[in-house]
């Protein structure tokens, strides 16, 4: 347990290749992506390429 008067966050034993984990990783499993995600996916890449493309008709 730190120490209350120490100006440092965690002790030596907490932090390295020596440090006992607090919690095991979680399992990452992968997922679909639902059709709400994927809508806004397309309007951010369809909005970007408007954008770019606006930008690129002005310059010219």
């Amino acid at each position: 347990m730190p120490d209350p008067d120490s100006e440092w966050k965690y002790d030596i034993d907490e932090v390295g290749e020596e440090a006992e984990p607090d919690l095991p990783d979680p399992e990452i499993h992968p997922g679909s992506p639902s059709a709400e995600n994927a809508f806004f996916v397309a309007l951010g890449v369809l909005t970007m390429l408007a954008l770019f493309a606006r930008i690129v008709l002005l310059a010219a």
